[in-house]
């Protein structure tokens, strides 16, 4: 599904040359939970923009689902992107007037040039255990429902792929360990995932784990004992969804 062939990106500012990915090569098959772990400066970031069809990179091969993204046009870019990947970031991205189910919608918005779907948006909430808080504007949301409505917005599109950018870093553990639960459920649905974490306990909640370190592979290998979230969430003492995150 992603193949990723000596993959290479370098920013030039005047005479200065920066290469930052220095020939990558990994592939995703169809179901896989993929972490990819790395200090600041590994390249992680840089990557995760070029499998969401983001950024292009300077060099090497990359298709998802068969098309070569480096040699796709703008507009190509923008329907895969659409059609085809779920984004889940850091930052929430919610707009603050719209209702938890407009913001889910949005996507289909773009995708079919009317505001119609509001059935799949809602059914997308309540894959992420929101569908009676589909009425709330984000600033009546605590920051870990901010970052469920952002999941559901992310799959409406019924994407052949998640991309998830550190989608913990702005909660705080509890609510960090409900939103991995809601991806290993959707890892054993069958859904695809790719997530950037900084974190080691973060990234051990998936399948398998690639460490980048210098804009090179340091390491790709299978988590063979996975983290389970959803049994921590019901060992913690207040019980899940407790707390101000």
């Amino acid at each position: 599904m992603i193949e990723v062939e000596n993959l290479t990106k370098n920013y030039t500012k005047g005479s200065i040359v920066t290469e930052v990915l220095k020939g990558i090569s990994f592939r995703v098959d169809k179901g896989e939970f993929v972490a990819i772990m790395g200090s600041s400066g590994a390249g992680k970031t840089t990557l995760m923009n070029i499998l969401g069809g983001l950024d292009k990179p300077t060099g090497g091969v990359y298709r998802l689902d068969g098309v070569d993204m480096a040699r796709a046009g703008e507009e190509d870019l923008s329907r895969i992107r659409n059609r085809k990947i779920g984004f889940v970031f850091q930052q929430f991205y919610l707009l603050d007037r719209a209702d938890a189910l407009k913001n889910v919608m949005l996507p289909l918005i773009y995708a079919d040039g009317n505001g119609s779907g509001a059935a799949r948006a809602e059914k997308a909430l309540a894959t992420v255990g929101l569908a009676a808080r589909k009425g709330h504007l984000p600033a009546e949301l605590s920051g870990g429902e901010q970052q469920r409505v952002g999941i559901a917005r992310a799959l409406v599109t019924d994407p052949l792929i998640l991309l998830a950018d550190e989608p913990t870093g702005n909660l705080d553990a509890r609510n960090g360990l409900e939103v991995l639960a809601i991806f290993q459920r959707l890892h054993r649905e069958g859904r695809s995932l790719v997530m950037i974490t900084h974190d080691l306990a973060v990234a051990e909640h998936a399948r398998r784990l690639i460490v980048l370190r210098d804009g090179r592979i340091a390491d790709d290998r299978p988590i063979l004992r996975p983290r389970d979230a959803e049994t921590a969430l019901r060992l913690w003492p207040d019980g899940p969804g407790a707390g101000p995150g």
